[in-house]
């Protein structure tokens, strides 16, 4: 494990210039974190350490995301935690909720204090609802009953 973060520090000195370069060693790092017979925990805590050693573009970063991610569907082992997951799928109802919020105010005008409530409250299921009923809808009435 140790000489995980010594290799991550070495490439990371040899790459510094090179940002391709950098995203092949990360790659190859992360790879490298999941052929081994470590545990969940071990795997998180290491690549974080070569995350924080390694920075990216966001470009490249997105697509080592994207790498890890089909790699692990492979491994069957998931980088992200439990509580990671959570804030993710938070960040995408919240996500829902604004983009719901705005094509509201811009087809029905200011919102009212009850439906504002009832969005800020709505579970991912109703704001996909409420999302495919604004398409049909001739009043607020339509999309929220």
């Amino acid at each position: 494990m140790p000489a995980l973060v010594t290799a991550a520090h070495l490439l990371t000195q040899r790459t510094r210039k090179d940002v391709e370069a950098r995203y092949t060693a990360k790659w190859r790092l992360a790879k490298l974190l999941y052929e081994k017979d470590w545990g969940k925990q071990q795997i998180i805590d290491l690549f974080a350490i070569i995350d924080w050693l390694m920075n990216l573009p966001p470009d490249l970063e997105k697509q080592l995301w994207t790498s890890i991610s089909e790699l692990e569907r492979n491994v069957k082992m998931r980088y992200v935690t439990s509580v990671e997951r959570i804030g993710i799928e938070q960040g995408i109802e919240q996500g829902e909720m604004i983009l719901l919020r705005r094509m509201l105010t811009k087809r029905f005008g200011e919102l009212p204090q009850e439906i504002e409530i009832r969005l800020s409250q709505a579970s991912i299921a109703d704001l996909e609802l409420w999302g495919d009923r604004i398409l049909e809808a001739q009043t607020l009435t339509d999309v929220f009953d």
